[in-house]
């Protein structure tokens, strides 16, 4: 990839598909050329009351850290058309069981500020896996439920930037194999949209994607619906979707971050290496590369953190 080439510093190690770097951030990002990286993709340290290991700043000085140290530079190195994505979780404010307003402050100043990115669309990502937090509001007073959702800017520096949501589809759900199959009544709903004589009958071969992460997979007994409808009465199939649904999720794949081994896992274990504590899980940077760039681009995370 041509951009190595102009990097003065060398990689720690490098792969087929890319290289990492063992650098301070705020000094390496200024040897990356001017509108070369496609997408930056990545999960900064959070304004956490708690310290962390890998450091994280405090919230009332959050927003001046990430503009003067990163903001400016990330919107250098961005291709006219490329984007920058960023995974925030929010936090509580302190001995207070309300919420700190620091992300949705900097994603403000990101778009209002200097550096003035554009807010192409926010996301959500659920992690049912999160652990009931901060303990005295959830586990012990009892006044707050578990915080299962990170917010997820993406920013771009034009109105326009790459992006294909075909690359992102996601299997359709019964319902919708349903009006493929048998069609749908047209005309106005009481939402005043219209819906015009086969518009959704076309099988894309999957679904858009909604910005709740999570819908990348199918639980699809749809198949089995099927082959049992003949043989039964019409109204079987709506019977046993519904039957079914209570044990099935219906098309929800929740991304939580559990696994207990994989390849970073195993490679720390086997080197005796300290294993970093909020590391976002794979699937998560899978969706947005696919769906914000195309084969042999490049994409940067300033914050690798290990």
């Amino acid at each position: 990839m041509p951009i190595f080439n102009t990097i003065p510093s060398k990689p720690y190690f490098e792969t087929d598909f890319g290289e990492a770097y063992l650098a301070n951030t705020i000094e390496f990002i200024k040897e990356i050329p001017d509108e070369s990286i496609d997408l930056i993709m990545t999960s900064p340290p959070f304004a956490l009351l708690r310290k962390k290991s890998y450091g994280n700043e405090d919230e009332k000085e959050y927003i001046q850290w990430f503009v003067n140290n990163f903001a400016f530079e990330f919107k250098r190195i961005l291709k006219p058309n490329g984007s920058l994505v960023i995974d925030i979780g929010g936090a509580y404010k302190s001995k207070k069981p309300v919420r700190s307003l620091y992300h949705f402050e900097l994603l403000i100043e990101l778009c209002n500020g200097p550096t003035n990115f554009n807010l192409a669309q926010e996301f959500y990502w659920y992690n049912p896996a999160k652990l009931p937090s901060p303990i005295q509001w959830v586990n012990i007073k009892k006044v707050r439920v578990k915080d299962s959702i990170n917010p997820i800017w993406w920013l771009s520096k034009s109105d326009n930037p790459k992006a294909n949501n075909k690359n992102v589809l996601v299997p359709y759900k019964a319902s919708m194999k349903r009006l493929l199959k048998n069609g749908y009544n047209s005309g106005k709903r009481p939402s005043q949209h219209v819906m015009s004589e086969n518009s959704w009958q076309k099988d894309n071969g999957g679904a858009i994607a909604s910005n709740l992460i999570g819908y990348n997979t199918e639980i699809d007994f749809a198949k089995y619906i099927d082959s049992v409808y003949d043989e039964y009465m019409s109204n079987f199939e709506i019977y046993l979707e519904q039957k079914l649904a209570a044990d099935f999720s219906d098309n929800v794949l929740e991304i939580a971050n559990t696994l207990s081994s994989d390849k970073y896992l195993q490679a720390c274990k086997e080197l005796n290496l300290k294993i970093h504590p909020a590391r976002f899980p794979s699937e998560l940077p899978e969706f947005f590369i696919k769906f914000l760039t195309d084969e042999n681009d490049i994409v940067f995370d300033p914050f690798g953190g290990s």
